[in-house]
């Protein structure tokens, strides 16, 4: 193999995927996090059908679907509450996945943790790289638990605000999208089984979709102005969907002081190069983030970090082999990425002659029916 010893750089998706692939192939792992608890965020996600079939390359795909709600279409409401239309989603993990799954993010990582600990994959929190220096045929690592170790290989899967990006000089930073997103998660009614979103209201859009048999996550995209001192009072969130109806009555209702609910602005990045120097690399959102808009990041993650535990396990050279794993994933992420922010700028600027966000969807997502 061209790697036997690996440090791996973030302990979200990216990252635990990475690891799970490599140690699954005899990799001797360790994965750092700098979070002292380890988890995902508490809001939900969107996990398509591509991302599925990634974590059935690691064995996983069955456990995350049980913590979640399948589905296979969205509806598409008037912000008063009409349905508008009923849209089929594509399987673009293949016929015997879901089309699309609702979970939250804690619970997704709850089993990519657990399978690492199966694995007996050394992880230790909050923990984080303060040096690197790559000697050509290894990486010499130092911790901030104190510890210096050499490495095959180092993968920076530690985000869109990633220092191992900042370490291997790359210049390109996270850019604002010019949107907003504020998340929560609450009880839904027993017809809201699939995924929704409602257009025309007070701003670009708000959807929501099951994640339990009892509760849904649900969102809306906002101009990127709120407040820090705001940003935990549900009182303004509720206020921000006084324009929206039908199910979203419900769901404003149902908002208390203690629902939990996350704001954040809508960043993106593209490292439209090689994502190696020497012997470290960055994978995932550390390399490409993409506004939630196709609902594609996760699968990103997943698909880099499946794809990159088979290429650095592969016998030949090493920095050949990061250089076609590059070339085999640019395109895609590239599209995505460039898709996500078309879909962005539509949103921004509606009255654009030629917006077509519905079909640009809908080719994104059949792109995503090919192999990754």
């Amino acid at each position: 193999m061209a790697v036997n010893k690996v440090l791996i750089v973030g302990g979200g998706v990216t990252g635990s995927v990475a690891a799970i692939g490599l140690a699954q192939r005899g990799v001797d792992v360790c994965l750092i996090e700098q979070r002292d608890v380890w988890m995902g965020a508490g809001h939900g996600i969107t996990v398509h059908g591509n991302a599925l079939r990634a974590f059935a390359e690691i064995g996983v795909a069955d456990r995350i679907i049980a913590t979640g709600v399948p589905f296979d279409r969205i509806r598409v409401h008037q912000a008063g509450g009409p349905l508008l239309a009923d849209v089929p989603t594509p399987q673009t993990g293949g016929p015997f996945l879901p089309a699309t799954l609702g979970t939250l993010r804690s619970d997704l990582q709850n089993v990519l943790v657990e399978e690492i600990g199966n694995l007996g994959i050394d992880v230790r929190l909050g923990c984080t790289v303060k040096e690197l220096h790559d000697a050509g045929d290894r990486v010499t690592a130092a911790l901030s638990d104190g510890t210096t170790a050499e490495y095959d290989l180092v993968v920076g899967a530690d985000g869109i605000h990633s220092d191992t990006r900042r370490m291997l000089g790359f210049d390109e930073r996270p850019a604002p999208s010019g949107m907003g997103i504020w998340r929560f998660v609450t009880e839904r009614l027993e017809h809201m089984d699939s995924s929704a979103v409602f257009y025309g209201g007070p701003w670009y859009k708000a959807g929501y979709a099951p994640i339990s048999d009892t509760q849904c996550y649900a969102y809306v995209l906002i101009d990127p102005v709120i407040k820090d001192a705001d940003r935990r009072d549900n009182t303004v969130l509720t206020g921000l969907l006084d324009g929206y109806h039908g199910d979203f009555d419900h769901l404003r209702k149902s908002i208390d002081e203690s629902t939990f609910s996350n704001y954040q602005p809508i960043e993106w990045l593209l490292i439209d190069r090689p994502w190696s120097r020497g012997r470290v690399i960055l994978v995932g959102d550390a390399a490409h983030a993409c506004p939630p808009l196709i609902a594609q990041g996760a699968a990103m993650c997943a698909e880099d970090a499946v794809i990159l535990a088979d290429f650095a396990t592969r016998e030949g050279d090493l920095d050949q082999l990061l250089g076609e794993f590059w070339r085999r994933r640019i395109h895609r992420v590239r599209t995505v990425v460039e898709n996500s922010l078309q879909m962005v700028d539509w949103e921004l600027h509606p009255d654009q002659p030629g917006s077509d966000a519905a079909g640009l969807m809908a080719r994104s997502l059949a792109l995503m029916t090919e192999p990754a």
